[in-house]
């Protein structure tokens, strides 16, 4: 009998994190995790085979605290996912709409649902993650308290949805990495693949600059490109990045080579498949 894949998340039953690991890996036993601390901690001694982590948001924007951790987890990106996401308005068995005086969930639900809350008039609570909002309110039992979570964690702790797909934007998509404690890239050839990887540049005038130019001279398309602070230093600045291609291609080996020249730290985090995902948001050309 081949033993299950155990995949950790951040969150609890009913996270969005778990639906991602349902859709991509429906045979595997999602492990969840009280945080991204623990989540990555379970990858990293073995207690977790993998792990879904989200990195970024159509609405909110990035996930900032996977920035700071991944580059320093020594995990490696191993595959990508993307989920829409739809969020539920859900209470107590019951309640009605009009009893409701606040709602709680993760900082990044609320936000994507802002103009829903307002046009209710109810009051945003943040919580540490959207599952963990919709057991709170299950086991509290008070009915003035509303949660925004998923179907599926409507459906675990037994709570009515009050209204449906309350996102403002309908493009609402959360893109996950899938992390493994060994690298594993993808062969080069084998369809479209993207190469995700950290670097900081020389502190040299124009290094940035100079440092990214072979990525254009090279014909490499970069769909990445992030800046965050090292250890809260105003000039110590970590970038990441994700480009078309493999390493191995002659266009972005050549601009790799050029990137390192003008970098004093550069790591690789991962060669793996394009989600076919991508091909929905491809930019139309004028």
């Amino acid at each position: 009998m081949t033993k299950k894949l155990k995949i950790a998340f951040q969150g609890e039953p009913g996270a969005n994190s778990h639906i991602a690991i349902a859709e991509a890996y429906p045979d595997a036993e999602p492990m969840p995790c009280p945080t991204f601390e623990d989540a990555l901690a379970a990858i990293s001694s073995g207690e977790a085979d993998l792990g879904m982590i989200p990195i970024e948001n159509s609405v909110a924007g990035r996930v900032a605290d996977i920035h700071h951790l991944l580059p320093a987890s020594g995990l490696f990106i191993v595959g990508e996912w993307f989920l829409p996401i739809r969020h539920q308005l859900m209470a107590l068995k019951g309640v009605k709409l009009a009893d409701i005086k606040s709602v709680e969930s993760h900082v990044q639900a609320l936000g994507q649902c802002r103009r829903t809350i307002r046009k209710l008039g109810i009051k945003p609570i943040v919580a540490g993650d959207t599952a963990g909002s919709a057991r709170d309110v299950s086991e509290r039992g008070d009915r003035t308290v509303a949660a925004i979570a998923s179907r599926l964690a409507a459906e675990i702790y037994g709570l009515d949805i009050l209204a449906e797909d309350i996102e403002d934007e309908a493009h609402n998509t959360t893109r996950f990495v899938v992390l493994a404690r060994e690298a594993k890239w993808a062969a080069q050839g084998s369809g479209p693949l993207v190469t995700s990887f950290v670097f900081r540049v020389r502190n040299l005038p124009a290094a940035l600059y100079k440092a990214l130019g072979g990525f254009a001279t090279n014909g490499v398309n970069m769909t990445k490109l992030e800046s965050y602070m090292v250890d809260g230093n105003f000039f110590a600045t970590q970038f990441y990045a994700d480009v078309d291609g493999h390493p191995d291609d002659r266009g972005l080996a050549f601009a790799l080579e050029e990137l390192k020249f003008f970098s004093r730290e550069f790591r690789i985090l991962g060669v793996y498949p394009g989600n076919p995902f991508r091909a929905t948001f491809s930019e139309t050309q004028d």
